[in-house]
C-alpha cells in the first residue's frame, strides 16, 4: 500500500449516519451511578485531555498509558490517545479505529448509528502525537497495534458491559481483522470496510486486471490520456514543481528528489480517481481535460494535482505517514501495477516501494507470512465477520475471501461505489441483511428485524455534523 490518496475519508471516520432525533438531550450520568468521566478516569493510567459538548453524548479525549512492547511491559510506555462518544452504559459499543490519527472532533461511524451505541476510537500507535519517545520502530507492527486494543477493550469493558463491535474503514477494517485473529473472544462481530487484503506481496495481476475493466473504456481512455501527457510534458511541469515547492517550502529529502516525487504523484493519478471518485466525474472537463494532447499544461498539472496531490511526496506530506509507509513495508504490503498506455521511455522509476517514503535511518524488513497467516485465518475461522467493498475501488482488487470454515460471516460488495463504500450502499437485500447481522451481533435486534431480517433499518437516525465524513487531502494509493 502506498501514497498519494487526495480526498481520503480520512478514515479517521469511515462512513456515518446518526440522529438528532435519536439523541434529543445531552446524555446524563445513569441513576444511581458515579458519572461516566468519574468511571472512565477511574481506569489505571487514564488521563482526561479535554471534554467537549455534544446534543446526546458526552464526548472525552483521553490519554491511556501503554506499554511500547506488549510482551515486555516493564520495558517503557507511552501515552495513545483515545476518545469516548458516550451515550449510555446500557448501549452497545462500537469500537473504531481508523488505522491512523483519531478525530478529536466527535463523530460517528455507521455501525454506531445501526446499532445507536456508544463508540471508543483508537489513534493507531506511532502515530503522532500517540508515539513512545524515542521511537523503537520495530514496535510498530500488527501484533502489538492489536494488543494495544486488546488493553483499551479490557479496561473499559468493566464500564460498557453490553455487546461489543469493532470497526474502521480501509486500514482501519485492516486493523479491525487483525484485532480479531489476534484477540478473537474480545469483540462480539466485526464490520470492516474496504479492507484491502495483499497476501502475497509480489504477485499483483489483480490491481491490472482492475484497471484494464473498470468502468468504461471511455473513461479509461480519457483517465489514461492524461497521465501519458503529464509524463510526456515532465521537463515543463517540474518547472512548474519546482517554483511550486520553493514557494512552499517543500523539500524532498526522504525520497530522493523532486524528479521522483513528481514521478510518483502522476502514477497514482488513474488509482487516484477510482479511489474517491465516481464514474460520473470523468466527463467533468474541468477535473480531466476531454483531450490531454490538446490541453494547456496548467490543465494537466490542476488535473494531477486536484486528484493526486503536488505536495503528497515532498518531506512535508509523508512525514504525517511515516508510520504507514513503514507497515506498508514490513507487514501490510504493497501494489506495483503496470501502464500498458504509457511508453516504457516516460516512466523512470515505476511504482516506488514504501522502502522510499520512509527515512533512511529507520531500518525496515518485509515479514511476507504476516499477511498470509492472516488470510488463512479469516478463511477458516471468520466468526460474525463483515467486509464491505466498493466494486469501482482499487483497493478492492485484492479482498478478504471467506472458506468454509467461515460462520455468520459475509463479503459484500456495493456496486458503482469507491472507496467510501459502506452497508448504506449496497443493493436493498445485503443492506437489510448486514444491519440485521449487526443489530444481532450488537444483542440490540428488535423482534420485528428478528423475525424478518428485511426489516431492518439503523436505530438512530442521521445527524449531519455527527455522521459528517472527515475529508483530508492525503495520498491517493494509502488505504
Amino acid at each position: 500500500m502506498r501514497k498519494a490518496l487526495r480526498w481520503l475519508l480520512a478514515l479517521t471516520v469511515l462512513i456515518g449516519t446518526l440522529s438528532t432525533a435519536g439523541a434529543a438531550t445531552a446524555a446524563e450520568p445513569e441513576a444511581g451511578t458515579t458519572d461516566i468521566k468519574e468511571r472512565l478516569l477511574s481506569v489505571p493510567g487514564m488521563s482526561l485531555v479535554e471534554e467537549k459538548p455534544y446534543v446526546g453524548y458526552r464526548f472525552f479525549v483521553l490519554n491511556y498509558t501503554q506499554p511500547i512492547d506488549h510482551r515486555k511491559p516493564s520495558k517503557g510506555t507511552f501515552q495513545q490517545r483515545i476518545t469516548v462518544l458516550h451515550k449510555d452504559v446500557a448501549r452497545p459499543t462500537v469500537f473504531f479505529t481508523s488505522g491512523y490519527n483519531v478525530s478529536t472532533t466527535p463523530r460517528r461511524s455507521e455501525p454506531t448509528q445501526i446499532v445507536d451505541g456508544n463508540q471508543v476510537s483508537l489513534e493507531y500507535r506511532f502515530f503522532t502525537p500517540s508515539r513512545p519517545q524515542p521511537a523503537d520502530w520495530s514496535k510498530l507492527d500488527i501484533w502489538q497495534a492489536a494488543s494495544d486494543q486488546h488493553r483499551v477493550f479490557t479496561a473499559l469493558k468493566g464500564i460498557y458491559g453490553k455487546k461489543w463491535l469493532s470497526t474502521g474503514g480501509s486500514k482501519g477494517g485492516m486493523t479491525a481483522t487483525y484485532y480479531e485473529r489476534f484477540y478473537p473472544r474480545d469483540m462480539d462481530g466485526v464490520v470492516a470496510y474496504v479492507a484491502p487484503n495483499d497476501v502475497v506481496n509480489k504477485e499483483d495481476s489483480a490491481y491490472d486486471r482492475f484497471f484494464a475493466t473498470v468502468g468504461t473504456e471511455e473513461c479509461r481512455d480519457r483517465l489514461n490520456a492524461v497521465q501519458r501527457e503529464a509524463l510526456v510534458r515532465r521537463e515543463p511541469l517540474e518547472k512548474k514543481y519546482a517554483a511550486y515547492a520553493a514557494a512552499e517550502g517543500y523539500t524532498f529529502d526522504t525520497i530522493g528528489s523532486l524528479d521522483k516525487a513528481y514521478e510518483a504523484v502522476v502514477l497514482d493519478y488513474v488509482w487516484g480517481f477510482w479511489q474517491y471518485n465516481s464514474l460520473a466525474n470523468c466527463g467533468n472537463d474541468e477535473l480531466i481535460p476531454a483531450d490531454a494532447a490538446k490541453a494547456t499544461d496548467d490543465e494537466i498539472w490542476t488535473s494531477v494535482d486536484t486528484i493526486g496531490g503536488f505536495s503528497s511526496y515532498t518531506d512535508q506530506g509523508l512525514a504525517q505517514y511515516t508510520p504507514y509507509y513503514y507497515q506498508a513495508g514490513t507487514q501490510l504490503g504493497a501494489p506495483t501495477i503496470r501502464f500498458p498506455h504509457v511508453e516504457k521511455q516516460y516512466i523512470r522509476y515505476g511504482y516506488q516501494p514504501p522502502r522510499n517514503f520512509v527515512p533512511r535511518d529507520i531500518p525496515m524488513r518485509f515479514e511476507p507470512q504476516a499477511m498470509r497467516d492472516v488470510d488463512s485465518w479469516v478463511r477458516h475461522n471468520a466468526r460474525r465477520m463483515l467486509f464491505v467493498y466498493g466494486e469501482n475501488d482499487p483497493w478492492g482488487a485484492e479482498p478478504f475471501r471467506l472458506g468454509k470454515g467461515a460462520k455468520d460471516s459475509y463479503v459484500m460488495t456495493a456496486p458503482g461505489m469507491n472507496h467510501g463504500a459502506n452497508v448504506a450502499g449496497l443493493v436493498p437485500e445485503q443492506k437489510a441483511l448486514a444491519t440485521a447481522r449487526i443489530l444481532d451481533w450488537a444483542g440490540v435486534a428488535p423482534s420485528a428485524v428478528q423475525a424478518d431480517p428485511q426489516a431492518a433499518k439503523p436505530l438512530a437516525k442521521f445527524d449531519a455534523k455527527l455522521d459528517k465524513r472527515d475529508v483530508q487531502r492525503e495520498m491517493t494509493l494509502r488505504p
